[in-house]
């Protein structure tokens, strides 16, 4: 009686089964609640949720209540456990799901309590992080009185935020990072023997589609990604058009659902991890990091897709997070809610943006530069569009000016004809394409744009001399640097379609396997 069997802080836990007795899961005390209750679980019950997957370290308390017997699966054989047994996989897998749901609604989500302004473009970092990585949490913004209650309490300054209130530690001028290594989910040094068959670089479909079918595959397999898990496919609002998927699903979920296949089969998932290069070290490859790290790994794939363009407008920068957002999600959305927005671009992601903030009942107008809007974007969203009575649809116009006092309050509108016009504001959305996130790589070969060449894309001038040693020419997808591989919206010739970014994570992985026997 009285027993811990696991408490917060704690790195790691085993799958336990309890064969009779009791144990409850209490959520500890904070600064201004008591310990509370959660569940409780006996005979032919078992403890876990996701953070048994993610790595996660333990932020509730198991204590025995009744005593008995329980039977402890280490994490070692519970990843081979869902991964060798569909049945038992899939039971397990539901039953996590629902109970994180569960404790994000319930006094657990108090173990995580961000505090920040609602327009400060690091603690939407901050909150993005959290619902990428699907963690119990409370947002408190500071101009409501629970936020400013929780300030005074802890206490805060206006110069620690953000800030993260965690059981143990308050994390002052917080970030995605520091958070991340708090709760045990970024990278962690492996021992210096262990050495990885895959690491992919970048966790969009493409790098998550790659780890599906590595780690099925019997692959040993590490993703890691500079931000958090779903790329930029996770910001999407609506995916109409990825087969399987008729009502059509956001990218947030599809996202998500596929970093939990990829763990079910035993991928390990790290974020944020800001990769340095890839280097060949002594017949494999080493994957740096900025901190000094490093990842042994037979094969590499970047995966890293693109990041978002800004537009060339005096202040941009200074709206950011404050008014200026590259996604439309729940988050930015709850920002604006029924007031005046403009989402800029003419392709899908902008059409789907427009449309989900119009359900939102936000007045959009959407601005394309060209004069064509059929051009870049499907025929079923540009119906929607036009038949949608809460969008505006400005072509041959642009964005020339954002002005506002501490938050964005207005932008200027240039039409082809010259007109200048201003608009009250209360968000601008901007998706006017993206350039590969390829500058911190500098070993691989890259075109005019910065994208990536692979496979029959590389001239014998591309190649270094160590594949004349090799005696063969680089394989589908993989790079002008033996091992390495890329796919997704980082390659040259890519769709810049999620259909098709998933194609080339899961075709990748054949040449991965053509090189794993071979010395790098």
């Amino acid at each position: 009686m009285g027993d811990i069997v696991f408490r917060p802080g704690d790195p790691a836990y085993d799958l336990i089964v309890i064969e009779s007795g009791r144990i409850e899961i209490v959520s500890p005390s904070t600064h201004d609640e008591s310990e509370a209750p959660i569940a409780s679980y006996g005979a032919g019950g078992f403890l876990g949720e996701l953070n048994l997957l993610t790595g996660q370290t333990a932020y509730l308390t198991a204590r025995v209540v009744a005593a008995g017997t329980i039977h402890r699966i280490a994490p070692d054989r519970f990843r081979r456990l869902m991964a060798d047994d569909p049945e038992v996989s899939d039971l397990l897998l539901r039953t996590f799901l629902w109970r994180r749901d569960h404790l994000r609604d319930s006094p657990a989500a108090r173990s995580i309590e961000i505090v920040g302004s609602g327009m400060s473009a690091e603690a939407l970092a901050l909150r993005t992080f959290a619902a990428r990585q699907r963690l119990p949490h409370v947002w408190l913004d500071i101009d409501t009185l629970p936020g400013r209650a929780l300030m005074s309490l802890v206490p805060l300054a206006a110069a620690d935020l953000p800030a993260v209130v965690l059981r143990d530690r308050v994390l002052r001028r917080a970030g995605p990072s520091g958070l991340a290594q708090a709760l045990g989910l970024s990278y962690r040094s492996a021992p210096a023997r262990t050495l990885h068959d895959l690491t992919i670089i970048g966790s969009g479909p493409a790098g998550l589609a790659a780890a599906v079918s590595g780690a099925s595959e019997g692959l040993r397999t590490i993703v890691v990604d500079m931000v958090g898990i779903g790329g930029q496919a996770a910001a999407s609002s609506r995916i109409e058009n990825y087969v399987g998927f008729p009502s059509g699903i956001s990218g947030y979920d599809l996202t998500q659902r596929a970093a939990l296949q990829a763990m079910k089969f035993g991928a390990e998932l790290r974020s944020p991890g800001q990769v340095d290069g890839i280097y060949p070290v002594d017949g494999h490859l080493s994957v740096r990091f900025t901190d000094g790290t490093g990842i042994d790994t037979r094969t590499a794939v970047i995966a890293t897709g693109a990041r978002y363009r800004s537009l060339p407008v005096p202040g941009w920068a200074d709206f950011e997070g404050a008014g200026i957002y590259y996604a439309a999600t729940e988050i930015e959305a709850q920002a604006c809610s029924g007031q005046p927005v403009v989402v800029v671009g003419g392709a899908n992601s902008a059409g789907q943006a427009a449309l989900f903030l119009a359900k939102r009942g936000c007045s959009v107008t959407l601005v394309v530069r060209g004069s064509d809007i059929e051009a870049g974007m499907s025929a079923y969203l540009v119906d929607r569009l036009r038949h949608d009575p809460r969008v505006e649809i400005q072509v041959n116009a642009q964005v020339v000016g954002v002005a506002g006092a501490t938050v964005l309050e207005a932008i200027t509108l240039a039409s082809s004809g010259a007109e200048v016009s201003e608009r009250r504001c209360a968000a601008l959305f901007c998706f006017i394409g993206a350039e590969p996130a390829t500058s911190w790589q500098s070993g691989v070969v890259v075109d005019r744009g910065g994208f990536i060449l692979t496979g029959s894309q590389l001239t014998p001038t591309d190649l270094p001399p160590v594949w004349a040693a090799l005696g063969r020419r680089p394989l589908p997808f993989e790079t002008s640097a033996p091992g390495v591989f890329a796919a997704g919206d980082v390659r040259v010739g890519s769709m810049r379609r999620v259909a098709a970014a998933v194609g080339e994570g899961a075709s990748v992985i054949r040449s991965v396997h053509e090189v794993i026997g071979v010395r790098i």
